[in-house]
């Protein structure tokens, strides 16, 4: 570069005060050329800026383009490494910022990171900085300073389903606050589209993966994990993956919501079951050991057949609930894997003519937010959806913030009951009491 393309002392102005038109461009004082850059910057008109600084406000062209532009430059002499300076010097960085307010970099950065150990008037001031030049991190240059993209992957079976969506929104207000960005992806409950999600999402480098995974098998998350990604589970785990988990108690879900059923006496009881995964197997077992406690039986086509329940969860609740109306006995209390299993229930139960509480009782599991609109508002057992994604959260920061490598975290979190009218019977009366 030529030593007149800038002059001292002109970078150490407040960019946000230079607002130069075209009308001020002055060809034998190319100086300014860094000057007029900036100001057309601000406005976003990067090919007009750089036509500006080669040609003069005279020679802008109607049909504008990089191929003419070059062009002109070959013939005037201007060379693509001078217009690539100018594009360099267009942009503005943290350091331009830092200057302006005789600040370190460090400072800027860490107000942009919303570090808590920055002052509030320091803060203010950087903020008011920043939206005055409409500046952007470069996450691609700092990503090759840092080693980080500061993305995380969410994989999830189905964002239709409210507890995966408030899980997904819980989890990315608390990576937003350390700076970083969730990319959701999908895997409809398909291990094959899973694994095609999982590699594409780590083709952009993610900093770690968190993911509720629709696989029977922990061979895919094995192999992800040796590579060096960091993983956290969600809501489903595998025995023979050690790894890092965030999720509920299920067995407790299920023994839960079986022996409310049974305090408000339901004598036949059913259950709804989700598929063979972590949560399924867990809340069936829960379900089955209530009843063993208290001595009840396990009734013929009392446990629903296996399917995918994730996805189209309400329509599959009410065709098995369907199936169990169509009993010789049918039960009195029905326990199912979430809730929107749970209103599909319910539908099919007052289409046949039926009473929920009184004729059938139905607790599902979830609490998702809109259990106390629904016709008859369902009970549920919460499975602190929003504190999962927290969680999940706070422990892949604890992973990529640790300069040295972590043991494996299991994070179990304790479910609770939530009574509504779908189960709001007279409970039963122990013998000897009034």
């Amino acid at each position: 570069m030529t030593g007149s393309v800038s002059r001292p002392g002109l970078r150490r102005k407040p960019l946000g005060r230079l607002r130069q038109r075209r009308a001020d461009y002055v060809p034998h004082k190319p100086y300014l050329a860094p000057r007029i850059v900036r100001s057309h910057r601000a406005h976003g008109d990067l090919i007009e800026a750089l036509f500006l600084v080669s040609f003069g406000p005279s020679r802008w062209p109607v049909q504008s383009g990089w191929k003419l532009m070059l062009k002109e430059s070959e013939s005037r002499m201007v060379s693509i490494l001078t217009v690539a300076y100018y594009i360099y010097l267009m942009v503005t960085t943290m350091k331009d910022i830092a200057r302006d307010l005789g600040v370190s970099i460090v400072t800027v950065s860490k107000v942009l990171r919303n570090h808590d150990d920055i002052g509030d008037e320091t803060r203010r001031r950087v903020l008011e900085r920043v939206k005055e030049l409409n500046y952007t991190p470069n996450l691609a240059a700092r990503g090759l300073v840092t080693g980080r993209t500061y993305l995380v992957g969410l994989v999830v079976p189905d964002l239709l389903h409210p507890f995966f969506a408030q899980i997904a929104k819980s989890l990315s207000d608390a990576l937003r606050k350390k700076g970083y960005c969730l990319s959701i992806s999908t895997s409809e409950e398909d291990p094959e589209l899973e694994e095609r999600e999982l590699d594409m999402l780590r083709s952009r480098r993610l900093d770690a993966l968190v993911i509720a995974t629709s696989s029977t098998t922990s061979a895919v998350l094995d192999r992800i994990q040796k590579q060096g990604t960091p993983l956290v589970l969600i809501d489903r785990r595998f025995s023979d993956l050690i790894t890092n988990y965030v999720g509920v108690d299920d067995e407790v879900i299920g023994m839960l919501a079986t022996e409310h059923l049974i305090e408000i006496g339901c004598k036949r009881i059913a259950h709804l079951r989700g598929p063979e995964n972590s949560p399924g197997i867990g809340r069936l077992k829960g379900y089955l050991d209530a009843l063993s406690k208290h001595k009840m039986r396990l009734l013929p086509g009392y446990v629903s057949t296996q399917r995918m329940v994730d996805v189209k969860s309400r329509e599959n609740g009410a065709q098995l609930m369907g199936q169990f109306l169509a009993l010789k006995l049918r039960p009195d209390g029905v326990f199912c894997y979430n809730d929107p299993m749970a209103i599909g229930a319910i539908h099919t139960i007052l289409d046949a003519g039926l009473r929920v509480p009184e004729d059938i009782a139905i607790i599902g599991s979830g609490n998702l937010h809109y259990d106390t609109e629904l016709r008859v508002p369902l009970s549920s057992i919460d499975q602190q959806t929003e504190l999962i994604g927290e969680r999940a959260a706070r422990l892949t920061l604890s992973i990529l913030e640790s300069k040295t490598p972590q043991r494996s975290r299991t994070i179990i979190l304790q479910p609770q009951l939530v009574v509504r009218a779908s189960t709001e019977r007279k409970r039963r009366t122990t013998k000897g009491k009034g």
